[in-house]
């Protein structure tokens, strides 16, 4: 977590840590499934992904809040179309700021006077921050916290299993290509490794269908989610598609579940989150 929790040499720090950690735990208890969102490499979606899940279980009529973890490229207001908004603070702590459909929604650049500042940090200083926002937000009561991982399986995503210890599990972003088959099988060791149950995979830009002729072409390579699905024993929740109207939705600063639901890559993120769901009421069974 990038502390020295050696009491002897800090003590004050120690019990500083394990003060948030509690809180965090705290103040997340009312949250009903945690999930976090992950994958071994960028560029392969997996913001898209955590932001358009989030909206789809809002749409299902259930309280959702969504976290980017992602403290150096947080870019989930940016994908919600949420220009101008802030976080701010009561005397409950940090509030979520409302986002589409009612998301509450925790993001650095929610924070900054401007979504181009950098934020230079060293990894001690991520996991703090990272503890810090779960234990000071204003969580409330959600039946989702969707969480958005940066890639790989550094800093951010060793602080997030060890401060939340009662994840539902992990859903990790693939896409089709040997590329990705190989980096991505480290981020599902990492969850197996962590104890965290694998959920499932979700193939982003898992193909592109024409849309005057009906042509399905492989256009980033060999679909791989199923024989990843396979070789880890798991499900593959999703195969969402290419589609040009996600880049427009993004130069429109709209949603792109919102704005274009009847898409076919829209379609795919409802029957994932429906998946999602049975998955759940599968495993309290």
């Amino acid at each position: 977590m990038g502390y020295n929790l050696n009491q002897d040499r800090q003590p004050k720090q120690f019990t500083s840590v394990f003060k948030l950690i509690n809180d965090a735990r705290e103040r997340l208890s009312k949250t009903r499934h945690k999930i976090i969102v992950l994958s071994g490499k960028g560029g392969v979606g997996k913001t898209f992904v955590s932001s358009m899940l989030a909206l789809a279980l809002a749409s299902e009529g259930y309280k959702v809040a969504l976290l980017d973890a992602d403290i150096h490229g947080s870019s989930i207001p940016t994908v919600l179309g949420m220009h101008g908004h802030r976080l701010y603070a009561s005397e409950r702590g940090i509030e979520p700021t409302p986002g589409p459909l009612g998301v509450k929604v925790v993001a650095t650049n929610l924070m900054l006077e401007s979504p181009d500042v950098p934020i230079v940090w060293r990894g001690p200083l991520v996991s703090k921050a990272i503890t810090e926002l779960l234990a000071k937000v204003n969580w409330g009561e959600n039946d989702f916290l969707i969480i958005d991982l940066p890639p790989g399986t550094g800093d951010e995503a060793i602080t997030i299993v060890q401060v939340i210890n009662d994840l539902d599990g992990a859903i990790v972003v693939t896409a089709p290509s040997v590329l990705s088959e190989v980096i991505v099988a480290k981020a599902i060791n990492f969850v197996i490794n962590n104890d965290v149950n694998l959920l499932g995979l979700v193939e982003n830009m898992s193909y592109f269908k024409c849309p005057k002729c009906g042509s399905v072409y492989q256009l980033l390579g060999k679909s791989t989610g199923e024989e990843l699905a396979k070789k880890y024993n798991t499900e593959l929740l999703a195969r969402i598609p290419l589609d040009p109207f996600i880049g427009e939705a993004l130069d429109k600063g709209v949603p792109y579940y919102i704005e274009y639901p009847e898409a076919d890559a829209a379609k795919a993120i409802h029957e994932l989150a429906i998946r999602l769901i049975n998955r759940l009421e599968k495993n309290n069974k």
